[in-house]
């Protein structure tokens, strides 16, 4: 049942057409912005401005160092839907301010992320890019239209752990009274960062998860310390007993890092809808620039029922190989910064592993 359940929260992309004109009974839209803090009906643009009451009184905010705020506070069962924000960009900011969700009355957050990882991309920085799940504007206009499904209520907080003041706009755009099994799959998102990895262990996207589950998939951060290839790693789903054999071998392992991210023969700044790198910082003769990239399994879904691990390792290139065994000689293991930020759906809800620390967020960043 939990499978199915999961099936369900995240279908397939895009959204069938007859759905767009389905009256919904039962269920209602609302958002929440500075505009209307509660998302109550009748009770948006109620500040004042010089214009007058209603004429823009309360868009924006400015978030202080160091505070924490609370974007969203909603009772009851409901579906959020599409978040926006935008803010004065800067890498600290983008890497320094961490999203915080909290679902059906649990004192631990479900997703903990950097703002700028919530919204799909690396480093704190990015192109203008698009892709199913989120979409970042030339002027950092941000969207995330991942569904996040709840029962009995759910809580945003923003957390400002930079030194500087922010002023920050967003919405939050969600239904109220939504039909949610008692297993439904919430969203989770966690972020790691390993500057430097350690050469010859795998770089973990996903620390263990008991239970059943759904990976919704990766942002995926890489500064590279030398100007070789850093990209030869593979990833491995680790499922269901996978950690537990003998061998320790993965049900599932792709055959490269840009592979993964369905690229090919190095990494090229290409955003396609379910995956791509969004950013690709290199001089053409070497590889040694930043990387953000990322992968979301929304039509080929990664199912696991009791338990899963993610890892990817750190392999790169000497180059110069002209046959396969060439190729496979010329690998080693390398050292480099890496980060992710990796979603997936689960009915169960536990506590995340640690956060990064904010110094160790956005070292290195500029």
């Amino acid at each position: 049942m939990a499978s199915e359940v999961l099936a369900s929260t995240l279908s397939g992309m895009p959204i069938p057409l007859e759905s767009l004109y389905a009256s919904n009974p039962g269920v209602v839209s609302r958002s929440i912005s500075f505009e209307n803090p509660t998302g109550e009906r009748g009770r948006g643009g109620r500040a004042s401005s010089p214009l007058g009451v209603g004429r823009k009184g309360d868009p924006a905010r400015v978030i202080e160092a160091g505070q924490t705020v609370v974007l969203a506070e909603i009772a009851g069962s409901g579906t959020i839907r599409h978040l926006w924000a935008t803010l004065p960009a800067s890498p600290i900011a983008l890497r320094g301010m961490r999203i915080r969700f909290f679902w059906d009355g649990a004192d631990f957050p479900s997703i903990d992320l950097p703002l700028g990882e919530f919204f799909g991309f690396a480093h704190g920085a990015t192109p203008a890019f698009q892709s199913a799940l989120t979409s970042v504007g030339r002027r950092y206009g941000m969207n995330s239209f991942m569904p996040m499904p709840f029962r009995s209520g759910a809580r945003i907080e923003l957390l400002n752990e930079t030194p500087k003041p922010t002023p920050f706009f967003y919405q939050v755009d969600y239904t109220s009274g939504d039909e949610h099994p008692a297993d439904v799959g919430r969203l989770h998102g966690w972020f790691s960062r390993q500057n430097p990895t350690t050469a010859g262990v795998d770089f973990e996207l996903l620390p263990k998860r008991v239970g059943a589950g759904r990976f919704l998939g990766t942002v995926i951060g890489v500064r590279p310390f030398e100007e070789k290839w850093w990209g030869e790693g593979e990833i491995k789903f680790f499922m269901d007993g996978d950690d537990d054999a003998e061998s320790a071998f993965a049900t599932i392992v792709g055959t490269g890092s840009e592979d993964y991210v369905g690229l090919s023969w190095g990494i090229e700044e290409t955003a396609f809808l379910y995956q791509g790198a969004n950013r690709v910082d290199r001089d053409h003769a070497t590889d040694s620039g930043r990387i953000s990239m990322y992968r979301w399994h929304v039509p080929d879904p990664i199912y696991w029922r009791e338990e899963m691990r993610v890892t990817i390792q750190q392999i790169g290139h000497h180059g110069g190989s002209k046959t396969l065994e060439e190729y496979k000689h010329n690998l080693y293991e390398r050292v480099d910064d890496w980060s992710t930020a990796t979603y997936w759906y689960a009915p169960d809800l536990a506590p995340l592993a640690p956060s990064v620390p904010y110094e160790e967020r956005v070292a290195d960043l500029v």
